[in-house]
C-alpha cells in the first residue's frame, strides 16, 4: 500500500504565476528530480488546499494540468498517483553520491543553502507542507477509527519505575525521578507526564504480531553486515523520503541502536580526546554523556525559543548536536533561515552537524519544515530512532550521512561489534514494507493531538502564554520560575502525578525554568486528570 508523500510545496501570492502554476511546477520539478516517483500518491485536493491556505479549485487546476502533461494518473476510489514512465530510472530514485562536492538532489548545489527545487520554493525559504491525514484535511484510509487500538494484555499506561526521558547509553544512570515521586505519599496509580515515553499500548496487536512472525522466518547471518539488513535500509530509504524529506541510498544509511547507538558510533569514528563538541544548552543530557564518555570537551551551546541560536556559535566545534524539529526540551522548530545558516557554517568551518530528529513524525498544525539533512547533506549525520514513534523496547534507530562517512561509522559498528539484533531488524522492516509503521504514525497524530488539545485547555488559562513547543513532538513546557517549578512538580508527585522540571536539562546555570509535561506515556483520561491536578496546583 503506498501512503501519501509529503513535499515542500509553497503557493505565494503576488508572484508572476498564478498559484496553481506555481503548484504544478514545484510538483513537475520534484518527479523530473526524483524526489517523486512512480506510484508516489498526491495529497487529496481538499487536504492539500487545505495546507497551503488556496482554495480547492487552485489544486483541482494544477493537478488537471498535470494529467494533461501525462505526469500524474488517477486511481478510481483510491487518488492520485505519479503516472508510470513520469519518473527517472523506471520508478526509482536516481543515486546521489552525496560527498564533499557535486551536486545536491534537484540539482542544487551544495554551497547556495537552497531547499532543493526552484522558483517559489527559493522565494519562500520554508516547506509549506503537511500530511492529510490529520487536522481534518481527510480521514484515515487504513481502516482504523481515530481511537488508538491497545493489544491484548498490555496495561492502559506502563509502569513509572525506571522510566528514562530517551535511551541512554550502556553505563549512564537513569533520569531521576521529579522531586519527591520516590517517596511520595500518594499509593495510587501513578499518572504518567513525563516526556519520551510513546504510547506503547496504541500498537497495534495484530500489526505487532505480524511484524515478528516475518521476522522469525529471517535466517540469522554467519557474519552480519554492519550497516545492518540491506532490505531494512533500503526500506527506510523510502520511509523517510516519503515521511521526513530525506533523500538516500541505501550505502548511506546504517541501521544502529537508536540515537545513543548512533552517537556512539559517530564519537569512536570521528573525536579524539579533547575535541570540542557543541550541544543544545538546555538539551538532552544522554547526548552529553555519550560525548563526554569518548572524551570529548561538551561546550554548550545557546538555544532560545526558536532553537540553536546559530550566529553565536562557538569557535573551534568538531561537531554540534541538534533537535532542529522540536528542540529538547523547550519545542523550538529552527526556522529555515537558521537552518541554511548552520548548514553554512559547517561548510565554512569543517564541522559535522548531527541532527537527532527524535519526534519529528509528530507535529500538529504546522507544516514540516525541510531538513538538515535535505539543506546539507554533506555536513550532515541525520539520526532516527523507533523509540518515539514505536516503543524503546526494539532499541533501533538509523544513522544517514555520505557514504565515506557512513562507511567510517560501519567499520566502527564492526569493529566495536555494536550493532541491533537481527530480529528486531527484521521485525522494523516488516512494519515499514506492510505499511503498519506509518499506518501507526498517523493514529498517534490523532491519539496525541487530543492529549496535546486537553493540556493547552486545562493549563493555557491557568498559565495564559506560557505553553511552548506545542506546535510539534510528544511534550510542552509550562514556563514557570525555576523554584516554583520544583515546587510543583514536588506538589504534583505528592497527587500521583509525575512531571519533569527544566533544571534537570542544563550542563550549567540554569536560565529558565518550567515543568516537561510528556503526552505520550498516559492515557486521554489521565491526562485531563493530571492537568486537573496541575491546574489546581498552579
Amino acid at each position: 500500500m503506498r501512503t501519501t508523500t509529503e513535499l515542500p510545496l509553497a503557493a505565494e501570492r503576488g508572484q508572476q504565476l498564478t498559484l496553481s502554476a506555481q503548484i504544478a511546477g514545484q510538483i513537475r520539478e520534484a518527479i523530473t528530480a526524483g524526489r517523486l516517483v512512480t506510484a508516489d500518491r498526491l495529497p487529496a485536493t481538499r487536504a492539500l488546499a487545505s495546507t497551503l491556505g488556496v482554495s480547492r479549485t487552485v489544486i483541482s487546476s494544477a493537478y488537471a494540468q498535470l494529467f494533461a502533461e501525462g505526469w500524474i494518473e488517477g486511481r478510481h476510489g483510491s487518488g492520485t498517483y505519479v503516472a508510470n514512465g513520469a519518473t527517472p530510472g523506471h520508478g526509482r530514485a536516481p543515486r546521489d553520491p552525496v560527498s564533499g562536492g557535486g551536486t545536491a538532489p534537484g540539482g542544487t548545489a551544495p554551497g547556495d543553502g537552497l531547499v532543493p527545487g526552484g522558483g517559489p520554493e527559493r522565494a519562500a525559504g520554508v516547506a509549506l507542507w503537511r500530511d492529510p491525514a490529520y487536522g481534518g484535511a481527510s480521514a484515515p484510509t487504513d481502516g482504523t477509527t481515530d481511537r488508538a487500538r491497545q493489544p491484548a494484555g498490555v496495561r492502559d499506561r506502563p509502569h513509572p519505575q525506571g522510566v528514562r526521558d530517551r535511551p541512554l547509553p550502556a553505563g549512564v544512570p537513569d533520569r531521576p525521578h521529579p522531586q519527591g515521586a520516590r517517596d511520595r505519599p500518594h499509593l495510587g496509580p501513578l499518572i504518567e507526564l513525563r516526556p519520551g515515553i510513546p504510547w506503547a499500548a496504541g500498537i497495534d496487536a495484530a500489526a505487532w504480531r505480524r511484524a515478528w512472525r516475518q521476522a522469525g522466518r529471517h535466517r540469522p547471518a554467519f557474519e552480519p553486515d554492519p550497516r545492518g539488513l540491506p532490505g531494512l535500509r533500503d526500506a527506510l530509504t523510502g520511509y523517510l523520503r516519503r515521511s521526513r524529506g530525506v533523500h538516500c541510498t541505501p550505502e548511506q544509511v546504517v541501521v544502529t541502536r537508536g540515537v545513543a547507538g548512533s552517537l556512539r558510533l559517530l564519537a569512536a569514528a570521528l573525536l579524539r580526546p579533547g575535541d570540542r563538541v557543541g550541544v543544545e544548552e538546555p538539551g538532552y543530557p544522554a547526548a552529553r554523556e555519550v560525548l563526554a564518555a569518548h572524551g570529548a570537551r561538551v561546550v554548550p551551546c545557546r538555544t532560545d525559543q526558536d532553537g540553536l541560536v546559530v550566529t553565536e556559535l562557538p569557535a573551534g566545534l568538531r561537531l554540534v548536536y541538534t533537535t532542529p524539529a522540536h528542540q529538547y526540551p523547550l519545542g523550538g522548530r529552527l526556522p529555515v533561515p537558521r537552518r541554511q545558516a548552520l548548514v553554512a557554517w559547517a561548510r565554512a568551518t569543517g564541522a559535522l552537524i548531527v541532527e537527532d530528529d527524535y519526534d519529528g513524525e509528530f507535529r500538529y498544525d504546522v507544516a514540516p519544515l525541510p531538513s538538515l539533512s535535505g539543506l546539507g547533506p554533506d555536513v550532515v549525520a541525520y539520526l532516527g530512532t523507533t523509540t518515539k514513534i514505536l516503543t524503546p523496547a526494539l532499541s533501533t534507530g538509523w544513522l544517514v550521512a555520505r557514504p565515506d562517512l557512513a562507511t567510517r561509522v560501519a567499520e566502527t559498528a564492526r569493529r566495536l561489534g555494536d550493532r541491533p539484533g537481527e530480529g528486531p531488524q527484521a521485525a522494523v522492516h516488516a512494519l515499514i514494507t506492510g505499511g503498519d509503521l506509518e499506518r501507526h504514525i498517523r493514529r498517534m497524530r490523532h491519539e496525541y493531538a487530543r492529549r496535546r488539545a486537553v493540556i493547552a485547555r486545562l493549563l493555557g488559562p491557568v498559565a495564559p502564554g506560557r505553553l511552548l513547543g506545542d506546535t510539534a513532538g510528544m511534550h510542552v513546557v509550562l514556563a514557570l520560575p525555576g523554584e516554583r517549578a520544583s515546587r510543583v512538580a514536588a506538589a504534583a508527585a505528592g497527587r500521583g502525578v509525575a512531571v519533569g522540571t527544566l533544571d534537570r536539562y542544563y550542563s550549567g546555570p540554569v536560565t529558565a525554568g518550567g515543568l516537561v509535561l510528556g503526552y505520550g506515556g498516559a492515557s486521554l483520561a489521565d491526562v485531563t486528570r493530571g492537568c486537573q491536578v496541575l491546574a489546581g496546583i498552579l
